[in-house]
């Protein structure tokens, strides 16, 4: 295998090669770190590289590797969201706004060292993590690998455009409001957000409100299940990975929810459209079938999204050096008193039982993974929040209401639209039943793989 197949052949894979000395963990890590010297300076999915204590951290791994020593990614280069703490590194939020260098590990970042990780970078986000693009004033614009004119997706931009580029295994993000599951659509891998708290959150519990779980960007299915299984606290995962999900009865709407204004494009109605058909080729059953979609729930969504934004806000050190219109996001969350969050918060239970009936008749449900494509760099320079919230959310109305629930949601990548930017469908579990969507998506990923897929900048 030369180094631009290692370079794609995922966390799983490259766990494996390294186990049984087909490479060594300090040569694996140079592919990644000679990669990000050339690919990295046009797509910037990269905020900080760590060149020096990764190869450290590299021969710390291969020397344990030589003696024998085996643990789930032993040696394996993961990049890490800029939203995440690792100690001795500032978690700077997408912003010139950040406070001093963090003095522990988030509790995931522990995981992922404990399972043998070595940690390549952070990745670029938004300012304060609030949209599914990249483009800051501190650190530029984040580009798709696969159309340079286009954003990656968000807030976990870098993640995706790091691992669709080849320039990781595998990355850690963040979905407070689709962020993970947004641009793993449009940079074609699999992206899933686990149950609420099912991974750590730690020093960040509740995060938005509670919308916010950490989460797998990866290049396979197997992928995010071996971080699941690393960091979970559990295990079985990857065996309900490689488990054929039985016959399922699976529900397919394209139904937008109430408070959003959109309509789903061609691309994205075409792949809802073939994976109907393939779902009915591979046995399972499948019905045309809406959720009960309440009519308050992206309303109360957005409530715990901008209060959120604003409680953030209210920890950095230079909050004055934000961008005016995240200064204004986060005031309008100031308007959100604790006593109307208290409310929303326990108006939650019965928004999730109206959502989760559609789970009386079916295993899992798939809306389209976006309404459309990503917006071109600089689409929405100058706006204000406002306006930008209201054309962000036309391109990505499927995904707010599984935060708000806190049950499971994956994308599983599918076709391309015309600019080259890879499309998806998004499957939805009951709540804790991760394990179904991934057995579903192995087996989709089986007939339709998309992993030897390289974007144009790879």
């Amino acid at each position: 295998m030369d180094d631009h197949e290692l370079a794609f052949a995922g966390a799983a894979q490259q766990a494996r090669m390294l186990a049984d000395g087909t490479v060594t963990a300090p040569a694996l890590l140079d592919v990644y770190l000679d990669r990000i010297g050339r690919f990295d300076p046009e797509l910037r999915s990269y905020r900080v590289v760590f060149a020096d204590t990764a190869r450290e951290h590299a021969a710390v791994a291969q020397a344990r590797l030589d003696a024998g020593e085996r643990l789930p990614l032993l040696g394996v280069p993961i990049a890490i969201k800029d939203d995440v703490d690792i100690a001795g590194q500032i978690t700077a939020f997408g912003t010139s706004a950040h406070g001093a260098a963090r003095t522990t590990d988030a509790e995931v970042v522990r995981r992922l060292r404990e399972a043998g990780a070595v940690l390549v970078g952070k990745t670029a986000v938004p300012e304060m993590t609030l949209w599914p693009f990249a483009e800051t004033t501190t650190f530029g614009a984040t580009r798709n690998p696969w159309n340079t004119d286009y954003t990656p997706g968000g807030s976990s931009a870098g993640s995706a455009a790091a691992v669709a580029a080849g320039l990781a295994s595998m990355a850690l993000g963040s979905d407070g409001m689709g962020s993970i599951r947004i641009p793993s659509t449009w940079c074609g891998l699999f992206g899933l957000k686990p149950q609420r708290d099912r991974v750590p959150m730690a020093p960040h519990d509740d995060a938005w409100n509670g919308l916010t779980v950490n989460g797998p960007i990866a290049r396979t299915v197997e992928d995010a299940a071996l971080f699941l299984d690393a960091t979970s606290g559990g295990s079985g995962f990857v065996r309900a990975a490689a488990k054929e999900p039985g016959r399922l009865r699976i529900a397919v709407s394209s139904k937008v929810p109430t408070g959003v204004v959109t309509r789903v494009g061609a691309p994205q109605r075409v792949a809802l459209e073939e994976a109907i058909g393939l779902l009915r080729e591979l046995g399972h059953q499948v019905v045309i079938r809406d959720p009960d979609y309440p009519s308050t729930a992206i309303a109360h969504a957005l409530s715990r999204y901008f209060r959120g934004a604003h409680d953030d806000v209210q920890t950095l050190l230079r909050p004055q050096r934000l961008e005016p219109r995240t200064r204004n996001f986060a005031r309008i969350g100031s308007l959100i008193s604790d006593e109307r969050m208290k409310r929303i918060r326990g108006a939650e239970t019965g928004i999730a039982e109206r959502v989760n009936s559609i789970f009386d008749d079916v295993d899992v449900l798939i809306t389209p993974g976006t309404a459309m494509g990503p917006s071109r760099i600089g689409a929405y320079h100058r706006r204000g929040a406002l306006s930008t919230l209201a054309l962000v959310a036309a391109r990505v109305p499927f995904q707010a209401m599984f935060n708000a629930t806190g049950q499971p949601a994956a994308v599983v990548p599918w076709g391309f639209d015309d600019n080259g930017i890879p499309t998806s469908i998004q499957l939805v579990g009951r709540p804790f039943d991760e394990a179904t969507l991934l057995s579903l998506s192995a087996q989709i990923e089986k007939v339709r793989p998309w992993a030897d897929r390289r974007p144009p900048v790879s």
